[in-house]
């Protein structure tokens, strides 16, 4: 996990922070064809989002990290109903309550294509670069990063009346881009996939939801990336 970059501007949502902790309350950032609930889940300070369609009452989980009864509890905030649930990546602390939400709720299962197998509970569909995921009248966009994981993926919705919103799991944090220290990991393969895949197809405005801890905007990072790169992680 990246060091904390500063705090962005939360605009005309200014009621919605990003900052929430285990335990915790929900926060809810309301755009205006989605709703979006950010909850802490564990010791590890993983995120879990839950997005709401505000026309037909659908939802999307992504990342069931750990406490499946937290995650059940913030998917009852919203509709009450789960229609599917994506894991950004592999890695044990965001799949710890994966298999208890899904046979709880009969969502559909998402994840990267090259990290399915790895996963507790098998996905139904098998997401690779240039895919999207469908919840009601909402659409997001899979970009797959290689590096942190071999699967991971990030998932971008373009709100038609505002922003960019993107959910980047491990491979993009306020600071710098997710851990690459261990041997099934690449710095050159992540900070390429989201220098191309991220910084230069999403404009400044893009706001994006890490894995773990507060949320930040490609414009407050953009500039830091020459850095990233020069220090190797």
């Amino acid at each position: 996990m990246a060091p904390e970059g500063g705090a962005p501007d939360a605009g005309d949502e200014a009621a919605y922070t990003g900052r929430v902790s285990p335990g915790g309350p929900s926060d809810v950032r309301e755009l205006s064809r989605v709703t979006i609930r950010k909850a802490s889940v564990s010791e590890q300070d993983n995120n879990a989002y839950l997005l709401t369609c505000r026309a037909t009452g659908e939802q999307l989980l992504i990342d069931a990290a750990d406490d499946a009864q937290r995650c059940l509890a913030l998917v009852a905030e919203g509709t009450g109903r789960l229609n599917g649930i994506v894991t950004t990546h592999r890695h044990w602390d965001h799949v710890r309550a994966l298999e208890q939400v899904a046979n709880a709720t009969g969502a559909r299962t998402y994840a990267g294509a090259d990290d399915a197998d790895a996963l507790p509970l098998p996905p139904d569909v098998r997401l690779r670069h240039g895919d999207t995921v469908a919840f009601g009248e909402v659409v997001l966009a899979v970009t797959h990063l290689r590096g942190h994981t071999p699967g991971s993926v990030a998932l971008a919705y373009d709100d038609p009346d505002g922003t960019t919103h993107l959910f980047t799991g491990d491979s993009l944090f306020p600071g710098g881009i997710g851990n690459t220290t261990r041997p099934e990991q690449s710095f050159e393969s992540l900070i390429e996939d989201v220098t191309t895949r991220v910084f230069d197809v999403y404009d400044d405005d893009t706001w994006f939801y890490p894995g773990h801890g507060a949320d930040s905007t490609l414009g407050a990072e953009r500039p830091h990336l020459p850095e990233w790169r020069a220090r190797g992680w």
